[in-house]
């Protein structure tokens, strides 16, 4: 493939109903704010980014999912519970379990009802 076709970067960007809301929950989950302007936050941990929008309609966030893949689910299952995440923005959150399709992940719906699945690859076995 030609060097002039190189891709630098893709980002999604996730719908909020409540923008100041949503920000805040991304901060607590463990994303940092890298800028925020005119209705677009940029966020970010460590390679992976998305940019949160001014945008809501319900049947777009409630049909939207993100995947992230890190190196230990459990250990972020863990901070999530630690910062009581579901009980403090009211949203969804299940358990870490070991999926079919080779990985161990969880669900977890932000304030807007994005669904996110973060998880973490099942090293392959013989």
């Amino acid at each position: 493939m030609s060097a002039a076709l190189n891709v630098v970067e893709i980002k999604a960007f996730v719908p909020a109903r409540d923008f100041a809301l949503s920000c805040a929950f991304y901060r607590d989950l463990g994303f940092t704010m890298a800028s925020n302007e005119d209705g677009i936050a940029y966020f970010l941990h460590g390679n992976s980014s998305f940019l949160l929008q001014q945008f809501y309609v319900q049947s777009h966030a409630e049909n939207f999912m993100m995947h992230l893949l890190v190196d230990d689910a459990h250990a972020w299952w863990a901070h999530v519970q630690a910062e009581r995440l579901a009980e403090r923005y009211g949203v969804n959150a299940t358990p870490p379990g070991e999926r079919p399709w080779g990985m161990v992940d969880f669900t977890l719906t932000d304030p807007s009802g994005v669904l996110w699945r973060i998880a973490h690859n099942i090293p392959r076995r013989g």
